[in-house]
């Protein structure tokens, strides 16, 4: 398939300021599509690993607006393999599939309309032909992932109302959206750069989560805002106004501090790793430990905070299950959990066909696995209670099976051993130099890794090895390990 070449506007929204409060705007219009609602809610990890969602979410969108149409076209084909996974049915029995067309086109169309509402709130409305080229450009978009464009109107002219029919007649109430607005900034997750730092993290949470509401809130159209019931605060256009003004102005910064791209990497990663955005997140958890003590002595209630930003110890199995299990968050396990950690998986090795379909199939595998096992009392999911019984001691034929893809996975030049280069490309964050000298931080090494220690030396990781630790950790008896940061990292 051959894909439209993109013009450079999209790619500019990407590192300008005023692009992050239009982009949660954008997901709450989507979100309030019944069907992308109801798909978000059933297999997405939005409210659990937000920030990972958001690293992910944002290099799919670089990708899709490469230059290089090699680079658009695999990251089309791997979204549509994507969303050809998600479909069924809703809360409210009503169906839903990622791939219908008018659902994707209408995704597309809150980007476009959302940085156009950008620029006009910001009091820098665009000319006329700019709006023409990003409209193009969102229409290239459709046609790169082998839609129709004509689920989205031919001309600017058409799109506006075609837009407000969408708003007055298709968009609902949704749950989704409710918990974007309302759930999500109150229950934010810290992350990388904050992990161990709540202090700090409580104090800007508490208030920046209830003025990105307010401000989201009022930035949406009002036919919709009236009917679905949003409360428009006294002020808040001024506020909203005021804020997209500000962070247009803060485009004048250096562009290293207000690139997309170098934030979401400091802001993903964990101190202590040895890229460059760890090294960055590290100085600045330093100094935002010593803002949090500071914060200490000023609070009435100081709240007392870890030595350390440690990597998670689960201390039961219930722990384990909200930590890393239940990658939904709606306190069960089934199958869109493991089919979210299938889907982090693919995304981190960037696996195509048939490797990703081989490891997809390997965790369903493990699904009927425990499910017949541990789903008590027949109602389609494993609750913590029923996995806590028995889940500990688990570890059948069909785990090994994910573990053994995995590594053939990981193993791309096919040795029988992950090197430091292979152990590097899954444990991204994980991955550590405080080992002995001489190791890599490799799995092979005993200690901070999980003991797994690799036939093949310090700096490799035998298939033996490696299906022993994942084994041990998915199964809930290896209680910190490398692989906490792939599936309990916010």
């Amino acid at each position: 398939m051959t894909t439209a070449q993109p013009k450079p506007r999209f790619r500019k929204l990407f590192d300008d300021p005023r692009w992050a409060p239009a982009l949660v705007r954008a997901t709450v219009l989507e979100a309030a599509h019944p069907q992308v609602g109801a798909a978000l809610v059933a297999n997405s990890t939005f409210v659990t690993h937000p920030w990972r969602r958001l690293r992910n979410t944002f290099a799919s969108m670089r990708r899709m607006c490469d230059p290089d149409e090699a680079v658009r076209s695999r990251e089309a084909a791997r979204l549509n393999r994507l969303h050809a996974r998600l479909k069924g049915t809703g809360p409210d029995q009503r169906p839903y599939d990622a791939m219908d067309p008018a659902a994707r086109a209408w995704v597309l169309a809150t980007l476009f309309e959302s940085a156009v509402t950008m620029y006009r709130l910001s009091g820098q409305p665009l000319p006329h032909e700019e709006i023409e080229g990003l409209y193009e450009e969102t229409r290239d978009y459709l046609r790169a992932l082998g839609d129709e464009d004509a689920h989205l109107p031919p001309t600017t002219g058409e799109f506006w109302p075609y837009y407000d029919a969408m708003v007055e007649r298709e968009l609902e109430d949704t749950e989704a959206m409710r918990i974007i607005l309302y759930k999500l900034f109150d229950h934010l997750p810290a992350p990388g750069v904050l992990s161990g730092l709540p202090t700090v993290w409580a104090t800007g949470r508490a208030l920046a989560g209830p003025l990105i509401g307010a401000v989201t809130v009022a930035s949406l159209p009002e036919a919709f805002r009236r009917r679905a019931g949003l409360p428009e605060l006294p002020g808040v256009t001024t506020l909203m106004r005021g804020t997209y003004l500000a962070a247009g102005l803060t485009r004048f910064l250096p562009e290293d501090w207000i690139s997309a791209e170098r934030v979401v990497d400091v802001l993903s990663a964990a101190p202590g790793g040895d890229d460059p955005a760890a090294r960055t997140a590290a100085a600045l958890h330093e100094r935002l430990r010593r803002a949090g003590a500071l914060l200490r002595l000023l609070s009435p209630l100081p709240v007392p905070e870890p030595a350390s930003p440690a990597a998670p110890v689960h201390s039961g199995a219930e722990e384990f299950f909200r930590d890393v299990l239940d990658q939904t968050g709606d306190g069960y396990l089934d199958w869109p959990d493991l089919a979210a950690m299938a889907r982090e998986l693919a995304t981190r090795l960037d696996l195509d066909e048939p490797e990703e379909t081989r490891l997809y199939e390997a965790f369903a595998g493990w699904w009927r696995e425990l499910q017949a096992a541990l789903d008590t009392d027949g109602d389609g999911r494993v609750s913590a209670r029923e996995y806590a019984s028995s889940a500990p001691g688990l570890a059948g034929p069909a785990l090994i099976r994910v573990a053994e893809v995995l590594f053939a996975a990981t193993d791309i030049d096919g040795d029988g051993v992950i090197d430091a280069e292979e152990y590097r490309t899954l444990f991204r964050t994980a991955f550590r130099r405080e080992t002995a000298a001489g190791s890599t931080g490799g799995a092979g090494s005993t200690g901070d890794k999980g003991g797994a220690g690799g036939a093949g030396g310090a700096d490799t990781y035998d298939g033996a090895a490696f299906v022993r630790a994942f084994v041990s950790f998915m199964s809930g008896r290896l209680r910190s390990s490398p692989f906490d940061p792939l599936f309990s990292q916010p």
